[in-house]
């Protein structure tokens, strides 16, 4: 489990295209300080195993549906990506409940400066994702732990301060760009269980 509050910047130093799925390598430092071989570490919000782990970089297998419902497969030699251990049973829980299960990719409307450093983020989510976003609840994109700000049809917009702009991909972010959406796993359950009661179910997994 992940709270989507980044540690740290990585940089893809390969991307290897495989008969089933990819193997991608990350430079970085500061997430591999305690990991081991078969770790977790979540790229960009996916959660992944790290093996092959060095000094400065691990190594991660894709499989095809990482690679179909996430931005990573998009991804080229140079590209920052947000990186984040797991919890631990004594780490506060500065963001929300982030599984690095992405639920599917959605896209950069627009990305405006507000001022001071800050600025305003909309992204456009697939349709069958927006029954589970309200005002003010959690969403992450490519593993950053955001509030919803603002909720029109299938748009989401959120505000992005300084400290996130800054230690975060977002900073080099496009309009246009993909990013990943994992949407909060407690509106997930919450639907099913009421489903059951009326009868009826359908999961975002269609998608």
């Amino acid at each position: 489990m992940f709270t989507g509050i980044i540690e740290e910047l990585g940089t893809v130093e390969s991307l290897e295209p495989r008969k089933a799925g990819a193997r991608m390598r990350v430079k970085c430092a500061q997430v591999l300080s305690d990991a081991t071989e078969g770790s977790s570490i979540a790229v960009n919000g996916v959660c992944l195993t790290a093996v092959a782990i060095t000094l400065d970089s691990f190594d991660a297998d894709l499989a095809p549906e990482t690679l179909s419902r996430s931005n990573l497969g998009s991804l080229v030699v140079g590209s920052r990506v947000n990186l984040e251990r797991p919890v631990t049973p004594v780490t506060r829980l500065s963001g929300h409940i982030v599984q690095g299960h992405v639920d599917a990719t959605g896209e950069i409307k627009e990305l405006d400066p507000l001022g001071e450093g800050n600025w305003w983020l909309t992204v456009l989510v697939p349709a069958a994702l927006s029954r589970y976003l309200v005002q003010k609840g959690s969403i992450a994109l490519d593993g950053i732990s955001l509030t919803i700000a603002a909720l029109e049809d299938d748009v989401v917009g959120v505000t992005i301060i300084p400290h996130t702009f800054e230690h975060t991909s977002l900073g080099s972010a496009r309009v246009g760009s993909k990013v990943n959406v994992e949407v909060d796993v407690l509106a997930k359950h919450v639907e099913k269980l009421l489903g059951a009661r009326a009868g009826g179910y359908s999961s975002p997994d269609s998608l």
